[in-house]
C-alpha cells in the first residue's frame, strides 16, 4: 500500500458518483462539462500517477492501479458520452498519461485521441 491510497480511492470515488449522477445532454455537446471531466478527473488521475512514478519509494500495487484506471476510464466515458457517444474504454493509466505527457500536453486532445471523440476534423487542403 503506498501513500497514495487515500488519493486513490478519493479519485475512484468521485468517478462513481459523476457516472451514477451523469444525465446526458439534452442537446450534445456539453463540451464545458466534457472538459470538466478531464480536468478535474483524468487529470488529477495522470498527475497521481506520475507523481508516484517519479517517486522511487512509493510504488503502487495492482489495486492502486486498477482504481486510477477505473476512475480515468469513466471519466473518458463520460467525456465521449457529453459528446453523445457512448463507448467502452479500457485504457491502462500509462497510456493515458502518456498521451498526456509525452505527446499532446493538453487534456482535450488526448481525450481526443483516446477515445476519437469528437471525431477529427479533415483538412482541405492537399
Amino acid at each position: 500500500m503506498s501513500e497514495f491510497r487515500d488519493r486513490i480511492e478519493a479519485l475512484a470515488e468521485r468517478a462513481r458518483a459523476d457516472r451514477r449522477a451523469f444525465d446526458p445532454p439534452a442537446d450534445p455537446p456539453d463540451e464545458e462539462r466534457a472538459v470538466r471531466y478531464l480536468r478535474e478527473g483524468v487529470g488529477e488521475v495522470v498527475s497521481v500517477y506520475v507523481e508516484a512514478r517519479t517517486d522511487e519509494f512509493a510504488p503502487l500495487d495492482a489495486e492502486e492501479m486498477a482504481g486510477l484506471e477505473r476512475a480515468a476510464n469513466d471519466w473518458l466515458e463520460l467525456y465521449a458520452r457529453c459528446h453523445g457517444r457512448d463507448i467502452d474504454a479500457e485504457f491502462t493509466v500509462r497510456e493515458v498519461a502518456e498521451i498526456v505527457v509525452m505527446d499532446t500536453h493538453d487534456l482535450p486532445d488526448a481525450a481526443q485521441l483516446l477515445t476519437g471523440v469528437p471525431p477529427r476534423q479533415q483538412s482541405s487542403e492537399k
